[in-house]
C-alpha cells in the first residue's frame, strides 16, 4: 500500500514543474550571459586604447 502512494507521488512530482526553480534558472542564465559580455567588452575596450 506505501509503495504504491510512493509511487503516485513520485510521479505527480515529476510531472509538476515548479515556477520558482524556473525563473531561476533563466534568471541565472542571464546573468551569465551578461557577465560574459561584460567581459567581452572590456577586453575589447582595453585593447583599443
Amino acid at each position: 500500500m506505501k509503495k504504491e502512494k510512493n509511487q503516485q507521488e513520485k510521479v505527480k512530482k515529476t510531472k509538476h514543474y515548479d515556477k520558482g526553480r524556473i525563473f531561476v534558472k533563466v534568471m541565472a542564465g542571464f546573468l551569465a550571459i551578461l557577465m560574459i559580455l561584460a567581459t567581452a567588452s572590456t577586453l575589447i575596450y582595453s585593447l583599443m586604447i
